[in-house]
């Protein structure tokens, strides 16, 4: 991949995606789901592959991951396309099936991440530990920054900054 294209990249999930706010249950999964797969690896790597990453599960839908079978797994875990790690595809599928209980409890992922808001980072991870698999503090701490749970997706003299504060992100609401 060229600079060009590695910067092209960046750009555009720093300008249209970090940290503004997810509304959709589905799109939550996902950006956890890219956020699990990041340990380790650059959040490079997992940007140039997410598009792979959304089909192979299924547009991030929800009810279909969590009735993933074990042959998906072994389909998952042989998809190049995609981070071929056994935890964390099987932290996607578990973690879809809570989320399905979320649901079921709360009305939604989101309603979830509402209920519980607002809490320092040590308490977020506490309760994402507790509930879901594979959400270390890193992990949880770039996935609320990333949707607009947690302040510092962006500095304040950044021009982003700005246009997610038009958005209302949780952040702000205390």
């Amino acid at each position: 991949m060229q600079v060009a294209e590695k910067k092209a990249l960046h750009k555009n999930y720093h300008d249209n995606h970090y940290g503004f706010p997810i509304h959709d249950d589905n799109e939550l999964l996902g950006r956890l789901i890219l956020e699990i797969n990041q340990a380790g690896l650059s959040w490079e790597t997992i940007l140039k592959k997410e598009a792979s990453f959304r089909k192979a599960y299924s547009n991030f839908n929800i009810k279909k991951i969590a009735a993933y079978t074990e042959a998906d797994r072994e389909r998952l875990l042989n998809d190049a396309g995609i981070i071929r790690n056994r935890l964390k595809v099987n932290a996607a599928i578990e973690n879809a099936r809570t989320i399905l209980t979320l649901q079921k409890e709360y009305g939604s992922f989101e309603k979830w991440l509402e209920y519980h808001h607002p809490k320092p980072k040590e308490e977020w991870v506490k309760l994402f530990k507790k509930t879901f698999k594979f959400t270390g503090g890193e992990i949880v701490n770039e996935f609320l920054m990333s949707i607009g749970y947690l302040k510092g997706a962006h500095t304040e003299d950044c021009p982003v900054h700005k246009k997610i504060l038009k958005t209302k992100p949780m952040w702000t609401i205390n």
